[in-house]
């Protein structure tokens, strides 16, 4: 049986890109997402329930989910 992911905060998923010495923008070039959508929300400005922000929310690992295309 596999343990249960635990989600990011938003503080964990930015100090993941410091970890990583990745800029936010060029995360989102990379995931075809536009880069003030990851700032807000890192922000937590969004909800993330569908699209786009819930496709950024789930890669950043702050939201458990499946990203259908």
């Amino acid at each position: 049986m596999s343990k249960p992911r635990t989600l990011k905060t938003p503080d964990q998923a930015r100090a993941d890109f410091e970890r990583r010495g990745l800029s936010i923008a060029a995360w989102a070039r990379a995931h075809k997402v536009g880069r003030s959508l990851v700032y807000e929300i890192l922000a937590g400005r969004k909800k993330c329930l569908r699209g786009d922000s819930h496709k950024v929310a789930v890669l950043l690992g702050m939201k458990a989910g499946e990203i259908v295309d």
